[in-house]
This record gives structure tokens, sequence and C-alpha cells, in this order.
């Protein structure tokens, strides 16, 4: 998939996240689009899945340890195909699958996560299981920044680096912002980087809405033998949506009738973007 399609593909993600948010009246809406473009790069590129098959045992694993970032993972699955995008709305309703953290029985979803720090040592532990069985698969994990405040995250960092787990791949989701405001004024984790390369991790630092550094940074995870990777991504919260970026105040609250039309003109404006560039290299190509 060429990046133009990854545009188009993460702006429906970005619709479904707002649209979901809006509808539960409830979620969280800045983490999940910081995430957009990795999520429709895992599953639209990188990730060897298959919506037909989604508990295939030769698949790759993906674990949200940040799990409150559901309405991102859910909007990503859904425009795979693992579910109705309709059903988007069903958001945290009565008697919906899709609840405000992921559950192990949505099609899609390899793990239950939502307790910050316990999904990467979750992922830690598939990558061992896949080793010790002469698995072939890959793990992937996403974290936020302010998550790896919790001790945890960095006890599986630890077994995943002694163990020599080449075969998963943490992504940090680095937005610099948390529910209480700025991470490095809150609880500091950096240098993230240099405390991942301590735990015998290779890390790649890229901008996270970067279709080519995206790329790259997962090819070398893939040709890194001997140690996890760690990618750093250094990303927007709430990227998108004019009003929610660099806003923790969209950590954790949906937009009312208002703000939803704003946002959703917002990404209507990006789709009219990408179609003049598309339509702009069509015509480069018939010249």
């Amino acid at each position: 998939m060429d990046n133009l399609e990854l545009q188009k593909q993460a702006n429906n993600v970005r619709k479904g996240i707002v649209t979901s948010v809006h509808s539960a009246k409830a979620g969280h809406p800045g983490g999940s689009l910081s995430a957009a473009d990795v999520l429709t790069f895992l599953y639209f590129e990188e990730m060897n899945i298959d919506p037909r098959e989604p508990d295939r045992e030769g698949r790759d694993r993906f674990v949200l340890s940040k799990g409150h970032n559901a309405p991102g993972l859910y909007s990503a699955l859904a425009y795979r195909g693992y579910f109705p995008v309709e059903d988007l709305k069903t958001l945290r309703k009565l008697g919906s699958y899709l609840q405000g953290h992921p559950c192990i029985h949505i099609p899609g979803v390899d793990m239950s996560s939502g307790s910050l720090g316990q999904g990467i040592s979750a992922a830690v532990g598939m990558a061992l299981g896949g080793k010790m069985d002469g698995k072939d698969f890959r793990v992937y994990t996403l974290l936020g920044d302010g998550e790896l405040q919790e001790g945890q995250v960095w006890e599986a960092a630890m077994f995943a680096g002694f163990r020599q787990l080449d075969n998963l791949c943490v992504i940090v989701d680095n937005n610099n912002l948390q529910i209480d405001g700025p991470v490095n004024k809150v609880c500091s984790p950096y240098p993230i980087d240099g405390k991942f390369q301590a735990f015998n991790f290779h890390v790649i630092n890229v901008d996270a809405h970067d279709f080519d550094e995206l790329r790259s940074a997962f090819a070398q995870a893939r040709e890194t033998k001997g140690r996890p990777t760690c990618i750093v991504m250094h990303s927007t919260k709430g990227k998108g949506v004019s009003f929610m970026e660099n806003n923790a105040d969209w950590h954790g609250k949906a937009p009312n009738d208002a703000e939803y039309a704003m946002a959703m003109a917002d990404l209507e404006k990006i789709d009219e973007e990408l179609d003049r560039k598309a339509g702009t290299e069509s015509e480069g190509r018939t010249l």
C-alpha cells in the first residue's frame, strides 16, 4: 500500500475514533488520534494477519498496552474488516461488544488490556512462548509515554532484553501529554530511548505521522537479531483535529455535537487535500 492510501486509511481511522467517542459520550480521543497512523500501518501493511481468520495460529500478535485507547484499535480493526464499521457507534453502549477497554472476545483482539503497565508483560509472554515453541510470528505492543511511569513496564523490558526476544517490537506513543498534563512535568520518563537501550533494546526514534519513517523503523525491527526493538514515536496528541491537537483536555472526554461537527469538518478537509494530491499524482503519471 502506498503512502497516500495509508494516509486515507488513517484518516478513516480518525473519523471512526471521533464518531465512536461522540456516540458513546465518553472515551479517550487524544491518544487514539496520535496513534492512528501507526495502527493503520500495522494493520494495513506491517502485520501478518487475516481478518477472515482472526485466530489463525501463525498470525502476528498485537497488544494495546495503553488500553484506554481502544477507540483507535477498534477503528483500525473495523476498517481492516474484522467487524462492521457501523458497530463503532455502539462503543461503551449497554450490550455492545465494544467496551471501553479491549476484550479478547472481540475479533482481532489478542489480549484484554486496560490496567496500565500490564500489556507489555503479556506481549513479552507471547514473544517468549513463540520462541519456546519455535514459531516465527512477531509480537507488537503499543504503550503510552505516561504509561512508562508504571514500574511493571521496566520489569517486562528487563526480562525481554535479557531473553533476547527479537520477535518483540515495543512501540511508545510519545505525545508528551497525559491526563494531568505534560508527561515531563508529571513524572518524567525521559530519556525514553536511553532507558530502553539500557535494557538491551534496539531503539529507533521516528516521526509518528511519517509513513516512510514508520516503514523504515519496522523493517529495521524485523532485521534486528538477538534483542527486542523499541520504536519511540514522536507524535501529536489529538492529531488531525485542530482543537484537540496538543491539548491534554482531550485525553479522556467526548466531543459534544458542535465539537463533533467541527472535528469531522477538519477530517473532511484532510480527505479533500488527499484527493487533490491523488489527482495531481495521477495527472503526472499520464503526461
